[in-house]
């Protein structure tokens, strides 16, 4: 395993992270499935768990705990993050103070430790102002309940406007960003959001490398009964369209002139990134984690780069998927 800064902090994650976005408490309701993947990313050297209060509504953060809590704390890095609605109530969403300070209490209390690495803002709410915002992280930074934070596909005006205020209110800016990026989630990325992460300082984890399965080719002649695009409506309308499709059957013959999977060809991909801190992935079985893993070891040349770009155009770009 390779580890890598998080922007200019001191902490050092691993490249592939391991991720619970509609896995562990989701479509993994067995509690010895998630112990095999979760023990297996560890025992690989993977040190960065992310999860989220949002996914499977707590359920995720308290299954990925309970694994994480067999482990020495201090070779972790967890995160999880706040902002989407958890209840009907009025105050249980967004980034107010009020549902920043009650939402850590709640996360820490179901994965079962006494602080977390990073807490992210997972949008941007334009509901309450980002100095209130940032005042609670800050707070909750001297509390020692997180040690950094973050932000989840903010743009690079609100990136900028958060280092701003913090260097003006002498606050804890964010220290890592949380955006999409694949082969077909491209410009935002590459030419607003990473330009914007390096010169700030800030570490980038980005989620979806594999465009919730797409670029592994298991949709190329229908979609699987198994699959996540199968069970999840709203993700196969926004994802699944035929030109994307097309696209990733003509990336077949590339990986297979290199000896290895489309999976690992996109990941090795956007690891080739050095301004990325850590991919994050996720797995539902063994095989996929393991998959995932031999990524690193793939080294692309310049002749593979730019015939994926003439696929993927780096002009082109899909919608965020809520992540």
């Amino acid at each position: 395993m390779k580890y890598r800064r998080l922007g200019e902090c001191g902490v050092k994650v691993s490249e592939l992270s391991l991720g619970g976005w509609l896995t562990f408490g989701g479509s993994i309701k067995d509690k010895q499935t998630a112990r095999e993947i979760i023990v297996k990313a560890y025992e690989s050297g993977i040190n960065f768990f992310d999860i989220a209060d949002i996914y499977a509504r707590g359920e995720s953060e308290k299954m990925m705990g309970e694994v994480l809590s067999e482990f020495p704390r201090h070779t972790l890095v967890i995160s999880s993050k706040v902002f989407w609605p958890m209840s009907d109530d009025i105050n249980d969403r967004g980034l107010s103070r009020k549902h920043i300070m009650e939402s850590i209490d709640k996360s820490l209390q179901r994965i079962g430790t006494d602080y977390l690495d990073i807490y992210f803002c997972h949008r941007f709410d334009p509901e309450t102002p980002m100095l209130e915002t940032m005042r609670a992280m800050d707070d909750l930074i001297h509390q020692g309940k997180i040690l950094y934070w973050g932000t989840s596909v903010w743009s690079a005006e609100q990136l900028q406007q958060a280092h701003d205020l913090a260097e003006r209110y002498n606050l804890h800016p964010p220290q890592v960003e949380q955006p999409q990026y694949n082969l077909l989630a491209r410009r935002r990325f590459e030419q607003s959001i990473m330009p914007k992460a390096k010169e700030l300082g800030m570490g980038l984890v980005v989620w979806s490398p594999l465009a919730s399965g797409l670029l592994t080719g298991k949709y190329d002649d229908g979609i699987p009964e198994d699959s996540r695009l199968a069970q999840v409506e709203w993700l196969r309308n926004a994802t699944l369209k035929e030109e994307r499709i097309e696209k990733v059957r003509r990336l077949k013959p590339i990986a297979d002139s290199l000896g290895i999977s489309r999976a690992e060809l996109a990941l090795a991909w956007a690891l080739r990134q050095e301004a990325i801190s850590s991919v994050i992935t996720g797995a539902t079985k063994l095989s996929q984690l393991e998959s995932n893993l031999r990524a690193m070891e793939i080294e692309l040349p310049d002749e593979v780069l730019a015939q994926i770009d003439e696929i993927f155009d780096p002009e082109g770009d899909i919608q965020d998927e809520e992540s």
